[in-house]
């Protein structure tokens, strides 16, 4: 992809693509499924003028759960494969934690650089905290969410309590949580 990742999924070549197939990319995520997800973004830009279009949130929606349903809908669009488990589907329950990391990252206005807030249609009220065992710990010592589970209605439950402190930039707590989970500093 060089330092063109856009560029390469708009003009990839199959040729690019089948030096990866028998490729271990990261863990569980292969060459299958790397050419399958260059494949759908190349298709999702070539029919929506931006990737934000697919992340709308609609009238009457508090966060991202249709939004990101909507897109894994879109997403997955082609014939069930291997690489359907790689996109998280908040209801199936699961917290959708990298999508929604990814969310604040181009949503969020962060003046530090930590996110990039490039999209511009999108308020950040809307945004969760991505849901880790680190978030999801803390949450717990610090009574804002009593379910045990890292799961999307943990999410919701975090975000009910987590926008009584600011219900327009409800991500900002992130860091704060995460870094205590990890340094257990606290309780």
């Amino acid at each position: 992809m060089g330092n063109s990742p856009y560029d390469f999924v708009l003009n990839y070549s199959e040729k690019d693509l089948e030096v990866l197939q028998d490729k271990s990319i990261h863990r569980t995520f292969n060459g299958q499924d790397f050419s399958y997800f260059i494949r759908q973004f190349n298709r999702i830009y070539k029919e929506n003028e931006s990737l934000e279009n697919l992340f709308e949130v609609k009238e009457n929606e508090i966060n991202f759960l249709h939004a990101i349903e909507r897109f894994r809908n879109s997403f997955l669009e082609a014939e069930k494969n291997r690489s359907h488990k790689h996109i998280s589907s908040p209801y199936k329950n699961s917290s959708a934690k990298r999508i929604i990391m990814f969310l604040r990252w181009m949503v969020r206005k962060d003046k530090r650089g930590v996110d990039f807030g490039i999209w511009e249609n999108t308020d950040q009220k809307y945004l969760s905290i991505p849901l880790d065992v680190h978030t999801g710990n803390m949450s717990r010592k610090l009574g804002l969410v009593s379910r045990t589970q890292n799961d999307w209605k943990t999410v919701e439950e975090l975000d009910k309590a987590i926008r009584q402190f600011d219900e327009n930039d409800p991500a900002k707590y992130d860091f704060a949580l995460f870094g205590l989970g990890v340094t257990k500093e606290l309780l």
